[in-house]
C-alpha cells in the first residue's frame, strides 16, 4: 500500500512538475497530535509515529524523525524504499541541510503552506533564494491521491467552567492585551489550537487525546475574534462566549481577514502556518514572538493546582487497581499488550470527570519496551507472562486536570542487568525529584542532573527528560521542558513538568519512570537569591520488585520510602480493605 501512495504521489509532482515534496506531520495549526485529515506522512510512508518530516523525490525519498522513534521507524519503512534519516545524530544531514546541498537551480520544492510554519517557510525561502530553486505552496497534492481522506471534525465545542479553570476569558483577555502592549503589537493572531482553548475557555474533540477545537484567532484592543466551524458552538455557548467580549466568524475567514490587517502584528513563527504569514501584507510590521497566551497558561494559576492535585490522586487510585489486577492475574488469564492497555482504560474512565486519554497509551513488554513510543496492534503484541518487565505509559483527560505516568512493572524473574537499569532509571528519577535550583535556571541546565547515574555507566537514552503538561490540555506543553539542547525558558513556580528518564535497548529492554512535577519556591537566601524546588504530584508506587537496593544510597532510600507513605496516604481512603492491604506491601519501606 505504501509503495502504491508514494508512486502515486510521484506522478501528481511529475504532473506538477515539482522536483521534490514535503509531507510534514503538522496540520494548519501546527499541532504534534493532528487530525486523521492530515495524517498525510503516514499514509505516503508507511511511518506512524507523531514527530517526522517526510521528502518525497521523484527518484528517492526520505524520513527524518528523533531518537524516540529510530526502532518503529526502521520497522515501518522496511520495503518502502524511504531512507531513515536520524535526527541530531553525526552523519545525518538536517532537512535544511539535505535541502541546501541536494536541491539546485531550476529544481522545484513543493509544500502545503497552511501544514508548516512560518519559520521552516522562511528557511526554504532564504534557500531557495540561494540556491536558485522554485518553492509552491499553494496546492495540498495529496488530495489528488487520497481518495478516502477523511473529513474534519463537526463535534460540538462546550466552555470549561471557571470552576476548574479559575480565571474568565474577559480576565485573560485583558492579559493578553497588557503583553501586547509591552510589544507594542496592535495585532494579534494565534494558531495554535491549544493555546485558543485556553484563552477562550472552550474545549472540543477535533484531534485524538487532545480536547481541542480547531480555530484561529485574531486579537486587537478592541475586539477578539475567534474564528471557528459555526456549527460547532451551540447558540448558549456562542452567547457566553460573546458575553466575555468575543466576535465568531467562520473557520478559514482568517485567511481573508488577514490580508486586511494594516497595523503591527504579532505571530509566533514556530506555530502560525506559512500561508498565514506570507498573506501578511509587505507594509505590515511582523512582531515574532513566542505566542504570548503560551507564556501565560504555563504557569498554573490556584484554582489549577488545587483541581491538578485531586486529579492525579484519582488517576492514582485508577492506577493501583490496575497493578492490583496486572499482578495477581497475569500467567493466569490471557493477557496480552493491548488488553492490558483496555484494562487500565476501563478502570480510569469510571473515575469522577473522566474525558478520555490524554495519549495512546504505550504498553511494551520486553523488548518491545525499547521502542519508546511503541504502539502495539493486533499483529504485533505480545502476551504476557509471568516473567520479564512491562513498560505502561499512559494519562488520562479529566475535568480538572491531565495526567502521564510511566510505570515499569515486574512481571517475574528479571535479569540482573534489568534489576540494575530499573534501578539506575529510579536513581536518575530521584536525582531531578530532589533538586534544588536558583531562579532562572532552565530545563537545559538541569538535564544533565538526570542522566548523571546513567551516565556513570556509559548509558544515555536519545530523548528529552521531560516536557510541560496543560490542564485539560495537551498533554505535552510548551515552553518549558527538560532536555539536553533548545530550551532556554527558565522554570517558574506553577510551572507543571514530567519526570521521565529512562534505559532504552534494543531488542532487549524498555525501562521508564515518570511522575509530574509542580516547580515550587524553595527557600530565599538574601545574599544568593531565591531558590525553587520540584513537588512531586502523581501518585502510584514504583515497583520495588525491579529495585536492587545496593545502589540506592541513604538519601535515595529515604526519598523512595517518604515517596511510598505519600502514595499510601494520598490513595488509601479511596480504596477497598482488600486493596490498601495491596497497596501497603507494594509501599513498604526498604
Amino acid at each position: 500500500m505504501k509503495m502504491s501512495n508514494l508512486n502515486n504521489l510521484r506522478e501528481v509532482m511529475k504532473k506538477e512538475n515539482v522536483d521534490y515534496y514535503i509531507i510534514p506531520s503538522g496540520d494548519s495549526h501546527q499541532s504534534e497530535y493532528v487530525p486523521e485529515y492530515y495524517k498525510g506522512r503516514a499514509y505516503v510512508s508507511g511511518f506512524t509515529g507523531s514527530a517526522g518530516t517526510l521528502l518525497v523525490g521523484i527518484e528517492e525519498s526520505y524520513l527524518w524523525t528523533d531518537g524516540r522513534y529510530f526502532i518503529q521507524a526502521e520497522k515501518e519503512l522496511n520495503g518502502s524504499g524511504i531512507k531513515l534519516m536520524k535526527m541530531n545524530i553525526p552523519g545525518y544531514p538536517s532537512l535544511i541541510e539535505w535541502i541546501k546541498n541536494n536541491v539546485k537551480e531550476g529544481k522545484t520544492l513543493a509544500f502545503d503552506g497552511s501544514t508548516i510554519s512560518t519559520n521552516e517557510y522562511k528557511n526554504y525561502k532564504e534557500l531557495s533564494e540561494k540556491n536558485g530553486f522554485n518553492i509552491k505552496m499553494d496546492k495540498d497534492f495529496l488530495n489528488e491521491i487520497w481518495s478516502d481522506r477523511p473529513e474534519l471534525s463537526k463535534e460540538k465545542i462546550f466552555i470549561h467552567d471557571i470552576k476548574y479553570c479559575g480565571r474568565c476569558t474577559s480576565e485573560k483577555l485583558q492579559e493578553v492585551r497588557d503583553e501586547m502592549k509591552k510589544l507594542e503589537g496592535e495585532n494579534y493572531v494565534i494558531a495554535s489550537l491549544d493555546d485558543i482553548a485556553w484563552l477562550f475557555n472552550i474545549r472540543g474533540n477535533d484531534i485524538a487525546y487532545n480536547p481541542v477545537a480547531l480555530a484561529y484567532a485574531l486579537i486587537s484592543d478592541n475586539e477578539a475574534v475567534l474564528y471557528i466551524d459555526e456549527e460547532k458552538v451551540a447558540n448558549d455557548d456562542k452567547r457566553r462566549l460573546e458575553a466575555q467580549g468575543v466576535t465568531l466568524k467562520p473557520y478559514n475567514d482568517i485567511y481573508k481577514d488577514i490580508k486586511n490587517v494594516t497595523e503591527s502584528i504579532i505571530i509566533d513563527g514556530a506555530k502560525v502556518n506559512g500561508k498565514l504569514y506570507y498573506l501578511i501584507s509587505e507594509d505590515v510590521k511582523i512582531i515574532e514572538n513566542l505566542n504570548i497566551t503560551t507564556s501565560l497558561k504555563a504557569v498554573k494559576n490556584e484554582v489549577e493546582i488545587k483541581n491538578m492535585e485531586v486529579s492525579q490522586v484519582r488517576d492514582g487510585v485508577a492506577m493501583v487497581k490496575f497493578i492490583k489486577w496486572l499482578k495477581e492475574n497475569v500467567g493466569k488469564i490471557n493477557m496480552t499488550e493491548i488488553s492490558a492497555s483496555d484494562k487500565l482504560e476501563e478502570i480510569r474512565a469510571k473515575g469522577e470527570y473522566f474525558k478520555g486519554l490524554s495519549f495512546n497509551t504505550i504498553a511494551g513488554y520486553k523488548d518491545h519496551a525499547a521502542m519508546m513510543h511503541y504502539s502495539a496492534t493486533e499483529e504485533s503484541q505480545y502476551e504476557l507472562n509471568s516473567e520479564g518487565m512491562l513498560l505502561i505509559d499512559s494519562g488520562a483527560q479529566y475535568l480538572d486536570g491531565t495526567t502521564d505516568i510511566t510505570r515499569t512493572f515486574i512481571l517475574g524473574s528479571i535479569t540482573e542487568e534489568e534489576k540494575r537499569d530499573f534501578t539506575l532509571v529510579l536513581k536518575s528519577h530521584i536525582a531531578l525529584a530532589t533538586t534544588i535550583f536558583l531562579k532562572g535556571t532552565n530545563g537545559c541546565n538541569l538535564d544533565a542532573i538526570a542522566r548523571r547515574p546513567l551516565w556513570k555507566y556509559g548509558m544515555d537514552y536519545k530523548c528529552g527528560t521531560g516536557h510541560g503538561v496543560g490542564f485539560f490540555l495537551n498533554v505535552h506543553e510548551g515552553p518549558q521542558g527538560i532536555r539536553p539542547f533548545g530550551n532556554t525558558i527558565a522554570l517558574e513556580p506553577g510551572m507543571i513538568l514530567t519526570n521521565e528518564p529512562g534505559v532504552y535497548k534494543e531488542n532487549k529492554h524498555g525501562i521508564r519512570t515518570e511522575n509530574t512535577l509542580l516547580v515550587t519556591k524553595a527557600f530565599k537566601n538574601d545574599e544568593m537569591g531565591e531558590f525553587y524546588k520540584f513537588d512531586t504530584i502523581s501518585y502510584c508506587p514504583i515497583d520495588l520488585e525491579g529495585v536492587d537496593v545496593s545502589l540506592l544510597d541513604e538519601e535515595e532510600r529515604e526519598w523512595l520510602n517518604n515517596y511510598h507513605r505519600t502514595v499510601y496516604e494520598k490513595l488509601s481512603p479511596y480504596l477497598t480493605e482488600e486493596e490498601k492491604k495491596f497497596l501497603e506491601k507494594e509501599t513498604r519501606s526498604i
